[in-house]
């Protein structure tokens, strides 16, 4: 049995082995919590011109991000995307802003994300801490794993919130953890979660998110849309696995509906600069089809796990015209599963089984 070692505001349970007897007059240590610290992409920390330069600098100066040349790239970017593009995303964000908190969408649900699986998992077992980061803006990744280090966290389950694993996503929240990690003297044991295309809890909660939704409508779509975050096609055919991932998501959705082929339509959206990206576009998918007389979609966003502005401003917004303009006359999004039943018992699936071994939950 492991003995408890007192320390300043509460005790510790060290992990087997790890220091469980400390010679007279040796300080407290704070050992044997288990930290899991949930990360999304990030926000800006307000709408105005110099809060969404930091965080598109921080975003686009991300090497997995853009794969340019950097020399032309950083010419690129700041003597051109950072002088124009901020006051353009600022006012994107604007339409979407959590006023009352003042803050985006994505940091007001993601920390609800962190504080409902806490409450889930947390009264499994007493040495869980869960926290949550921002891969780009605030909070950071390194900020909070000091913060879960301080805390007598070591080890640590990293996960990040990607269904659908690309290197452009995942890939650079290990980066920034491994950044933080290289600065530590002392470290915790680090495990990162699978991505989680075909987990059965996601898959049940996107099919019962869509058949909620649709039933709520007074009208039935022609086809649902299946619009995933694009990346160059250049990434692709280096052989990022993220475009099998999102195809196998959208195939087990449609199956646990029982629709036929052709009724879930999977697109890519959030295309920027000039080269050519996973194909179909949304954007040109949505035109195509109001213009072919086609009256009535919805669309669902499978590869968010919180809503956003590429899923509230891009497609409830942009897309929702499009559509019309082009002749459509019913549109419907379905928003993402976000801290829902459904969403927290996704969570709670992929970080239970990445628990395995260290905390008994079950």
């Amino acid at each position: 049995m492991n003995k408890i070692v007192p320390v300043p505001g509460g005790t510790v349970t060290p992990a087997a082995g790890a220091g469980t007897h400390l010679p007279a007059g040796h300080p407290p240590v704070k050992v044997g919590k288990i930290g899991v610290l949930i990360v999304n992409l990030g926000t800006p920390d307000g709408t105005d011109y110099w809060s969404m330069r930091r965080y598109l600098k921080e975003f686009l100066s991300d090497r997995r991000v853009i794969e340019v040349n950097r020399v032309l790239w950083w010419f690129i970017l700041n003597v051109i995307i950072l002088s124009i593009r901020p006051q353009a995303k600022g006012k994107d964000y604007a339409t979407i802003w959590n006023n009352e908190r003042n803050e985006g969408p994505l940091r007001t649900i993601t920390r609800s994300q962190a504080e409902q699986l806490a409450a889930r998992i947390g009264p499994l077992d007493g040495r869980l801490v869960v926290d949550w980061a921002m891969r780009y803006g605030n909070p950071s990744i390194a900020s909070r794993i000091e913060a879960l280090q301080q805390q007598g966290c070591d080890k640590l389950l990293l996960v990040p919130l990607y269904p659908q694993y690309a290197a452009a996503t995942s890939a650079t929240v290990c980066d920034a953890a491994f950044d933080a990690l290289k600065a530590m003297r002392w470290q915790p044991v680090l495990r990162v979660a699978a991505p989680w295309p075909d987990e059965p809890a996601y898959i049940e909660a996107l099919a019962n998110s869509i058949t909620t939704e649709l039933a709520g409508l007074d009208w039935e779509p022609e086809l649902v849309i299946a619009s995933f975050h694009g990346i160059p096609k250049e990434y692709f055919d280096k052989g990022d696995p993220y475009h099998c991932y999102c195809y196998k998501t959208a195939r087990l959705v449609r199956e646990k509906l029982g629709w036929p082929e052709g009724k879930l339509k999977v697109t890519f959206q959030s295309r920027f600069g000039k080269a050519e990206w996973l194909q179909p576009y949304t954007d040109k998918t949505i035109e195509a089809l109001a213009q072919s007389g086609v009256k009535k979609i919805a669309v669902i966003t499978p590869g968010f796990v919180a809503d956003c502005l590429e899923t509230l401003e891009e497609i409830a917004g942009e897309n929702a015209e499009i559509f019309h303009h082009a002749g459509g006359e019913k549109f419907h999004f379905i928003p993402c599963l976000n801290d829902s039943d459904g969403g927290m018992n996704t969570l709670e699936a992929v970080v239970k089984r990445e628990l395995r071994g260290w905390a008994e939950i079950g």
